[in-house]
């Protein structure tokens, strides 16, 4: 694995600080499945990366591929972006921290 590859896991890592168990259970949902751009009918987009997000939590690290690096830098650009928009107040029941975990961080851990 190449020295950018081990930056993004890393990166990866720190980032998404929910564990596989805790980011499929919250997967199941309704206030997971409510939240996220999504076409009428369809799964939202944060959704369909929280799954992806625990097939990546669930395997090996010698066992990533570009794809898998690829949706890490997705993880990570997501989620430093809506860090950045935090709403005032308590953020406990917000779409906000829903969205947040869908993509595998809650921030209020």
């Amino acid at each position: 694995m190449t020295t950018d590859a081990k930056s993004v896991v890393e990166e990866f890592k720190q980032t998404v600080n929910m564990t596989a168990r805790e980011l499929n259970t919250w997967l199941q949902t309704e206030e997971s499945k409510a939240v996220g751009q999504k076409e009428l009918g369809h799964e939202s987009i944060g959704h369909q990366s929280g799954k992806h997000i625990v097939e990546l939590l669930s395997k090996s690290q010698a066992d990533y591929d570009e794809g898998d690096l690829s949706q890490m830098k997705r993880v990570i650009s997501y989620v430093h972006r809506h860090l950045a928009q935090h709403p005032s107040g308590n953020i406990e029941q917000t779409r906000w921290r829903y969205s947040l975990m869908n993509w595998g961080h809650d921030p209020l851990k």
